[in-house]
């Protein structure tokens, strides 16, 4: 294939939705990502000065107005949502249904890649800032260092991609915006309950929500780049062949 040939291939290419499509999600991941990054800076610088952010106070004497005994025991439960275990239990399911159902090797290796790497970094980020909890409880599977949290990364990076799976699969409209809203409730509730169990600050959860968007698009991304070159006409192949083709 000469030059000619493969840049006269791209407007049909770019017609096609299944090659568009994932241009456009991507562009918004990126934007999405570089919010992201922003907001973890400025949450890491506070934390690196050892300054006590004036949003933590506000928000938890906010949440103080609300406690009773039986929101504490719904939040005791919504918390295990994205506890280790449970996080575990539901990747082993969702890689089951994506082998036995889909036979989707690439989702599952880019799916084990985002769990999997993203609890390392969560681990690494928390050694890092060396922030104290508000509250120890091992109860709430609370111990360790606080920022970032990782029930809200691991929840955001887990429940995140279910939910780009369903988005990206032949689902109806409908049932993608209802798991699209369940998705983002889950990864909310979880968040609130690590602040109402007070074993969060609420920069914990924020700086978790943003390191998680940042590593679930990163895989997404790749995921969706590594599908695109699959899908459309235009390979590695045509570009090796252009650059090594002479000019006709």
């Amino acid at each position: 294939m000469n030059k000619n040939e493969f840049f006269s291939s791209f407007p049909g290419v770019l017609k096609q939705k299944k090659v568009w499509y994932p241009l456009v999600l991507n562009g918004f991941g990126l934007l999405i990502a570089i919010l992201a990054i922003m907001l973890f800076s400025e949450l890491a610088e506070e934390i690196l000065e050892k300054e006590t952010l004036q949003f933590d106070q506000t928000i938890i004497s906010a949440v103080d107005l609300i406690r009773s005994d039986w929101m504490l025991n719904a939040m005791g439960v919504i918390t295990e949502l994205g506890a280790v275990w449970w996080i575990t239990v539901v990747s082993i399911l969702t890689v089951s249904i994506l082998w036995f159902r889909e036979r989707d090797v690439w989702s599952i290796i880019f799916f084990i890649v985002a769990v999997a790497a993203g609890g390392l970094l969560t681990s690494v980020l928390k050694h890092f800032f060396a922030r104290s909890r508000p509250t120890v409880d091992a109860a709430y599977d609370a111990v360790g260092y606080s920022f970032p949290s990782g029930h809200a990364m691991g929840s955001f990076i887990l429940y995140g991609f279910i939910g780009y799976l369903i988005i990206r699969s032949q689902r109806g409209r409908t049932t993608k915006w209802i798991s699209g809203l369940l998705v983002g409730l889950f990864i909310l509730l979880i968040g609130f309950s690590r602040i109402y169990l007070g074993v969060h600050y609420p920069s914990d959860v924020l700086a978790g929500y943003a390191a998680g968007t940042l590593w679930l698009f990163v895989c997404i991304f790749s995921l969706e780049w590594v599908m695109w070159i699959k899908r459309s006409s235009v390979s590695f192949n045509s570009f090796r062949k252009m650059f090594s083709s002479k000019d006709s």
